[in-house]
Formats: C-alpha cells, sequence, structure tokens
C-alpha cells in the first residue's frame, strides 16, 4: 500500500475526469430526451386502434430489449453507416456516412431507453381512471383534448418517480460508450492508467464521480416519489 498515489491521481486526473464528466451530462440530457419522444410516440402507437403498428412495435421492443445495449451502441457506430452508405452508393458512387461517437451514443442510448420508457407511458396512460375519459367525452371534449388536459397530465405524474430511475441508469450506462471512443469517463480513465499504471487511484476517482452524480439523483428521485405518492 505503500506505493499508492491517490493525491498525485487526483491533481493530474480530475481535470480531465471533469471534462469527461461534462460529455456524460451533455450525453444524457440529449439521449434522454430523445429516448422520452421516441417512447412517447411508441406508446401512442401501442394503445392507438391500428393492430398492424401495435404488432410492429412489439416486435421492434422485444428486439431492442432482447439484445444488450452495447451491441446496439456497437451496431449504430460500425454497422448503421456502413448499410446507409452501401444504398446511397447505388445512385451517388463516393456516398459515405459516418457518424460520430457521440452521435452513435446519442442513437444507441435514445432508441435503447425509448424502448423501456414507452412501457412505463402506456401503462401510466391505462393507469387513468377510465371513467374520466367517459365524462370528458360526455362533456364535449374531443379525444385529443382529453388526452391532452385529462390524461396526460395524471399520466405524467404517475410516470415520473420510474423515469427519473431510468434517468440515473442512463447516467450510469454512459460507461458502455467507451467502447465506441467516446471520451467519457471510463476511457478517459483508461488513457490515464495506460501511461501511468496508477490503476486502483485511477478507476477508484471514477468510480467516486460516478457516486457523486448517481447518489444525489437517487436521492432526489426518492424525494419525488414520497410526495408524488401522496397525490397518486
Amino acid at each position: 500500500m505503500n506505493n499508492i498515489h491517490f493525491i498525485t491521481a487526483f491533481e493530474q486526473l480530475t481535470p480531465s475526469l471533469l471534462k469527461a464528466l461534462w460529455i456524460v451530462i451533455s450525453l444524457v440530457l440529449v439521449s434522454f430526451t430523445l429516448a422520452f419522444a421516441l417512447g412517447l410516440l411508441i406508446a401512442l402507437g401501442r394503445i392507438g386502434k391500428s393492430k398492424a403498428l401495435n404488432r410492429t412495435l412489439i416486435v421492434f421492443i422485444e428486439i431492442v430489449r432482447g439484445t444488450p445495449l452495447l451491441v446496439q451502441l456497437l451496431y449504430v457506430y460500425y454497422v448503421v453507416p456502413e448499410i446507409i452508405s452501401r444504398i446511397g452508393a447505388i445512385w451517388y458512387p463516393d456516398f459515405h456516412v459516418n457518424f460520430s461517437a457521440f452521435t452513435a451514443s446519442v442513437i444507441g442510448l435514445g432508441v435503447n431507453y425509448a424502448c423501456y420508457m414507452s412501457e412505463i407511458f402506456r401503462s401510466s396512460i391505462n393507469a387513468v381512471d377510465k371513467g374520466q375519459t367517459e365524462a370528458a367525452l360526455a362533456l364535449g371534449y374531443t379525444r385529443r383534448k382529453t388526452m391532452r388536459h385529462i390524461v396526460f397530465p395524471q399520466s405524467f405524474r404517475i410516470s415520473l418517480p420510474p423515469l427519473g430511475n431510468y434517468f440515473i441508469m442512463m447516467t450510469k450506462d454512459t460507461s458502455l460508450c467507451a467502447f465506441i471512443t467516446l471520451g467519457e469517463i471510463i476511457l478517459t480513465t483508461q488513457a490515464y492508467t495506460s501511461q501511468t499504471f496508477l490503476t486502483i487511484e485511477s478507476y477508484t476517482l471514477a468510480a467516486f464521480v460516478y457516486l457523486i452524480v448517481s447518489v444525489p439523483l437517487g436521492q432526489g428521485v426518492r424525494m419525488l416519489e414520497r410526495r408524488l405518492g401522496r397525490h397518486v
């Protein structure tokens, strides 16, 4: 233990970790917004009247939920641009597409979490008392106005706590984006470790950075659950 150099690692690695943390925060905010929008659209498609659309979305959700997030990130980063490039080359020989690591991470995380969040939205909408919808329609509300003014506000309140948990999970899952060369916390730590061989110190600092983000978020979600639990 005499060869442990936490102070040296802290002084040298912390500035890089703070830059990586900013990348993680940006990535989570953009990816979560994409997942929220896609998840809501998928949920609306599943509760709609079209059976064909419902079955198609079920197959899509099963494919996404049945494969690891890491495989999906690798697929979006390496395979999808190749497929698009080959299709485009049919008409334009020099056509070529590349995704940056950040763009591929946003797409991978966004689509993956959208499939899980869509089930939250769907169950939250179904949890709203059907009698309220019937009463609104009886009062002359259209179905669109009923959803906007009666159903969505209540279902959103029900879905907030699990959405908070998914936000925390997404923050930790950004570590997988190191495999597609995104310069987040893990890749930054690996680069420093390969130069200094301060393995214990480096990965301990990386874990600490995740903790100072995820622990306050977890406490915030629990407070939100307790507060909303009084009204749901």
